[in-house]
């Protein structure tokens, strides 16, 4: 007991001799170094520059010593591989955010992908669905870099038309309204206590005997985030245009008419409570 009671007290000792720490958040932005995103032609002025071991921050701060020049040499280095990726292809006067149940930059997408579709597989395409997951970031205010939409679409997912029936597609947008709705073009669908309450595909009520031609991407086939757009298809016609390229011609396209790279939504869905 005396043992026990002697260890209790030594530990209770350690526990108030040891040191207290606490935290800090800073926020992962330029206020430090004046750091800007890079084009092809302004590393210096972005990134600023390595001399003699220190790193001359583009606001004027000199860091010298620690990791902070070695990892600033790094990227100041890998910038000239960069240099394609760094193009400037458009201009948005806003930022285009990621929001929820819809917002320019999804419409814009799907909108694309239909048109996109439409000249791959030589026939109408009615309806687009990709995920809100496989849009990694938002559209920044300013230039567009070609690096900005390669992050916006990542992954080497491919165009496939898909040939199905009304019934097919009333069901996927029942999922949708159970599940969140995802990236549509060419419907409109209402969602009321995640229930489907109404559809539409080229301005008419959803027909369920009618045959569609879906056009979405590889990943959703055979159940990319829990989806099964393969499911009972009549046809599949699967390409191997990325999603991204399908999309960085409807992006230049703005730059080409000397317009900004802007987008409305139009209240394709709908949710209630």
């Amino acid at each position: 007991m005396k043992r026990t009671a002697a260890l209790f007290a030594a530990t209770l000792s350690l526990v108030a001799c040891a040191p207290s720490y606490s935290w800090k958040a800073i926020p992962a932005d330029s206020h430090r170094t004046g750091v800007t995103a890079t084009t092809a032609d302004n590393v210096t002025e972005a990134l600023g520059t390595v001399e003699a071991g220190s790193y001359h921050a583009p606001n004027g701060t000199l860091f010298e010593g620690g990791c902070t020049p070695d990892v600033a040499l790094l990227l100041i280095q890998a910038q000239p591989e960069m240099r394609e990726l760094k193009q400037v292809i458009g201009y948005a006067p806003k930022a285009m955010l990621r929001t929820s149940p819809e917002c320019e930059l999804y419409d814009f997408a799907a909108d694309a992908v239909l048109d996109a579709g439409t000249a791959l597989f030589g026939e109408k395409m009615d309806v687009a669905i990709l995920n809100k997951g496989g849009v990694r970031c938002d559209v920044p205010q300013g230039d567009i870099l070609l690096d900005d939409i390669i992050s916006m679409f990542p992954f080497n997912n491919c165009l496939c038309l898909i040939r199905v029936k009304g019934s097919r597609l009333r069901e996927i947008f029942t999922q949708m309204a159970q599940t969140g709705p995802q990236i549509i073009g060419g419907a409109r669908i209402a969602i009321e206590n995640r229930q489907l309450v109404s559809a539409e595909v080229g301005g008419q009520p959803l027909d369920d005997d009618k045959v569609y031609n879906l056009v979405s991407i590889d990943f959703l086939l055979g159940g990319g985030d829990h989806y099964y757009l393969g499911k009972d298809a009549i046809e599949l016609v699967q390409s191997e245009l990325l999603l991204r390229d399908a999309i960085l011609p409807a992006v230049k396209r703005f730059t080409e008419e000397s317009k900004p790279f802007e987008y409305k939504t139009d209240g394709r869905v709908k949710v209630s409570k």
